[in-house]
C-alpha cells in the first residue's frame, strides 16, 4: 500500500490521544530495481512534518511549501454557542499554483484513496493559494 504504516499510526495517535495538533504528508519516491519499475521508483506517502498539541493553524499553514503539494490533516477544536468543547478533523489537499504538474495529477488521483486509509475526517478543504484554506473558511464549514 501507498500510504505507510507511519501516516496510519500518526493519524490514529492525532485522532485518539490528542498528540499532534496537524499532521503534513508528502509522496517520496522509493528507489526500486530499475528494470522493474521501468526507470522510477514506487511513490510512498510518508509524514513529512508533525505539529505537537500546543500548535496552531497558522503553524499548520507556515509549515506548507509554497511550491509543493502536501496532504495536511488538523485536529481543530472549539466550543459550541451551548458551550459543548468538540473536536472535527479536517482533512487539505494543498496544490499550489506553483507545485509541478506532474505532483499536482499525483496528488489530485490518490487524494480519495488517502482518505480511505485515514478514517475520521469529518471535512476536506482543497486549496491553490492560502486564502482558500484560511481560518474563515474552516469556521464556515463547521457552520454548515
Amino acid at each position: 500500500m501507498w500510504v505507510t504504516d507511519e501516516c496510519k499510526n500518526s493519524f490514529m495517535e492525532m485522532k485518539w490521544k490528542k498528540v499532534h495538533r496537524y499532521i503534513v504528508f508528502k509522496f517520496e519516491e522509493e528507489k526500486m530495481n530499475y528494470f522493474k519499475s521501468g526507470g522510477r521508483g514506487m511513490l510512498k506517502l510518508k509524514v513529512d512534518k508533525v505539529g505537537g498539541a500546543g500548535e496552531s493553524y497558522e503553524d499548520l499553514l507556515a509549515s506548507l511549501p509554497k511550491d509543493e503539494c502536501r496532504y495536511a490533516v488538523f485536529d481543530f477544536d472549539f466550543v459550541t454557542l451551548d458551550n459543548c468543547r468538540k473536536s472535527k478533523i479536517f482533512f487539505i489537499a494543498w496544490a499550489p499554483a506553483e507545485s509541478r504538474i506532474r505532483a499536482k495529477m499525483v496528488y489530485a488521483t490518490s487524494k480519495d484513496g488517502l482518505r480511505r486509509a485515514l478514517e475520521g475526517i469529518h471535512y476536506e478543504v482543497q486549496a491553490t493559494d492560502p486564502t482558500e484554506m484560511g481560518m474563515d473558511v474552516i469556521k464556515e464549514r463547521l457552520i454548515k
